[in-house]
């Protein structure tokens, strides 16, 4: 009997991950495959979900609702900050990635989505989050 991936499989596939219009945001094209266990949370949902059931050299397309992906996009993530909380010698602009640190002093990551005379907005929802996510799969090995 051939092996299908089921949930706790430690599985390596090849993939492409795309944009409805088609831009390409991620791939392993010419890097090692992706090396990951199944239904672990390591990566999200819908993708997952998407290789349960494939066997090795199987490829499949799968199209990723946000939901099953990095989650909606979330207005009340935007947060402003007063310059005067800003070290002077940070000089942020739009579009910098920075790490704030959250009450337990863990890592969250931002983007500066807007700087202005009294402020910087700064977004903490996933760069991915709102977008529907395409990707290309291929099961390259199944472990046993």
């Amino acid at each position: 009997m051939i092996p299908v991936v089921k949930k706790g499989d430690t599985i390596s596939v090849n993939y492409t991950g795309r944009f409805i219009d088609g831009e390409v945001f991620d791939s392993s094209d010419g890097r090692s495959p992706l090396k990951f266990t199944v239904g672990e949370g390591q990566l999200i949902r819908g993708f997952d979900n998407a290789v349960v059931g494939m066997q090795t050299g199987e490829k499949k397309t799968v199209t990723i609702a946000p939901a099953e992906g990095y989650g909606e996009y979330i207005d009340e993530k935007l947060l402003n900050i007063p310059k005067a909380n800003i070290p002077d010698d940070m000089d942020l602009e739009t579009g910098m990635h920075v790490q704030l640190a959250d009450q337990e002093g863990r890592a969250v990551p931002a983007v500066v989505a807007e700087v202005v005379d009294e402020a910087i907005r700064l977004d903490l929802n996933h760069p991915l989050a709102g977008k529907t996510l395409v990707f290309d799969i291929e099961i390259v090995e199944i472990e046993l």
